[in-house]
C-alpha cells in the first residue's frame, strides 16, 4: 500500500505561483509512475502531468505546458508540481496519484493510489 498526502494548495491571484507537494509513505514510490490530476466543480477529473520513475521524462496536458513543472525526489519519497502564471481556469482540487508501472498514462483508471486532494483557487 502507498499513502499519498498533498499539500501546498491555496488561494492565489491570476499570474501568481504555487508549489504543490505530494508526500508518499507505506512503500517507496521510486518504482512507480507519479501523476497530478485535477478536478474542477462539475467536471471530470483530468490528467495534468506525469513523471516516470527516474524523473527524467515528464508529460503535460496542453493547457499547462510551459507553465507547470513536475519533479520528484525519490530519496525523500516526494513529488512536486510547480505552477506558474496561474489562470482562473486552473482552479480545481489537485490530486497526486501513483501507478505501479514504468509508463506514464493519462487515464485516471490506470492509477492505483490517490491522495485526498488539495484545493487550488485562482482569482481573476
Amino acid at each position: 500500500q502507498v499513502q499519498l498526502v498533498e499539500s501546498g494548495g491555496g488561494l492565489v491571484q491570476a499570474g501568481g505561483s504555487l508549489r504543490l507537494s505530494c508526500a508518499a509513505s507505506g512503500r517507496t514510490v521510486s518504482g512507480a509512475v507519479m501523476a497530478w490530476f485535477r478536478q474542477a466543480p462539475g467536471k471530470e477529473r483530468e490528467f495534468v502531468s506525469g513523471i516516470n520513475r527516474s524523473g527524467d521524462s515528464t508529460a503535460y496536458v496542453d493547457s499547462v505546458k510551459g507553465r507547470f513543472t513536475m519533479s520528484r525526489d525519490n530519496a525523500k519519497n516526494m513529488v512536486y508540481l510547480q505552477m506558474n502564471s496561474l489562470k482562473p481556469e486552473d482552479t480545481a482540487v489537485y490530486y497526486c496519484a501513483a501507478r505501479s508501472s514504468w509508463m506514464v498514462v493519462m487515464t485516471r483508471y490506470d492509477y492505483d493510489y490517490w491522495g485526498q486532494g488539495t484545493q487550488v483557487t485562482v482569482s481573476s
